[in-house]
């Protein structure tokens, strides 16, 4: 245990100790971390208390409308925060040989770095409005450990990377996750549109694995950025080791529970995919839409308040 608490020790002074950069310490909640964890105990107070405790005895809130524009604009965000980073000259070939190079001696491409590093990880500080939309809509058991804790680690990730390390070294893995945010927040849009665009959302699944290619990438890259002994620092490399492997084996986790039943009949598909959606409108705290269910000889469609009773 005390070799531990010294390790823990000297890889915390070992990051005070790195030379910080004046600029990046300027800009909004990079002066210290306090800013940053101010957030995340909020986001976790209310998420996980406040909200569900305040939403306990009301109706769930109207937010189809707010929720298509959240979704867009994190589409757009994210296609933006990948054009960033290609927009820097010959930033390719640059990655590729010089991998272990921190800061890069390029001013003007490590200013571009940083920059869009900033942006990355005020990205992650709105994508925890996901949370707060399932909380405010009554989809508690939406807010799953694996929601909560991808959130809360990647917004501190990117936080410690901009404050830390500003080098080249995690552009590669915040340009692949944007790439993915942009057809994830893709389909999360189409969902929110309602009912009539269900047709459209039958690759659900792929995204799971979409995600964990993601994933597995990373760790390939950052197993070679440790191999190729960068110099990073030890605090930082365990920290985005762990937690890749720690995002694969939950999404894996989710994805066995989620896809690896087995076969459901038609009126459970329909049901489980209409539930699915997450964003369907809900007026007055009763579902709009209608739930089909099929019978051997023909379709009957009840209100899903109905359909629920029946099946009771």
């Amino acid at each position: 245990m005390t070799t531990i608490m010294q390790m823990l020790v000297e890889n915390y002074n070992e990051l005070l100790e790195l030379k910080k950069d004046p600029v990046i310490d300027s800009w909004l909640f990079m002066h210290s971390p306090l800013p940053v964890l101010a957030i995340l105990v909020l986001y976790l107070y209310f998420v996980l208390h406040f909200g569900p405790n305040y939403m306990k005895n009301r109706k769930p809130f109207v937010l189809k409308n707010a929720m298509i524009f959240y979704n867009l604009y994190q589409v757009l965000f994210s296609i933006w925060l990948c054009s960033h980073a290609l927009n820097v000259k010959n930033a390719i070939p640059h990655f590729l040989n010089h991998t272990c190079r921190n800061p890069s001696p390029n001013k003007e491409f490590q200013a571009m770095l940083a920059n869009g590093a900033w942006w990355y990880f005020f990205s992650k500080i709105t994508e925890l409005l996901d949370t707060v939309f399932f909380v405010l809509r009554k989809k508690q058991s939406q807010v799953s450990f694996l929601h909560v804790y991808h959130h809360s680690v990647t917004m501190v990730g990117s936080w410690a990377y901009l404050k830390y390390l500003p080098g080249e070294q995690g552009v590669v893995i915040g340009f692949l996750n944007s790439m993915v945010h942009v057809v994830m927040y893709f389909y999360y849009f189409l969902s929110a549109l309602g009912p009539k665009y269900q047709k459209y959302l039958w690759w659900k699944k792929y995204m799971t694995w979409m995600q964990l290619t993601q994933f597995g990438i990373m760790l390939m890259y950052l197993a070679l950025v440790v191999v190729m002994d960068c110099k990073l620092p030890r605090a930082l490399t365990y920290f985005f080791v762990t937690n890749v492997v720690i995002f694969i084996y939950l999404f894996s986790d989710y994805y066995i529970k989620a896809y690896s039943k087995p076969k459901r009949t038609n009126t459970q598909k329909e049901v489980e995919n209409v539930d699915a959606n997450e964003q369907l409108p809900i007026e007055y705290g009763i579902a709009t839409y209608r739930v089909k269910e099929k019978t051997a000889d023909n379709i009957i469609s009840l209100p899903k308040d109905l359909y629920n009773k029946k099946k009771g």
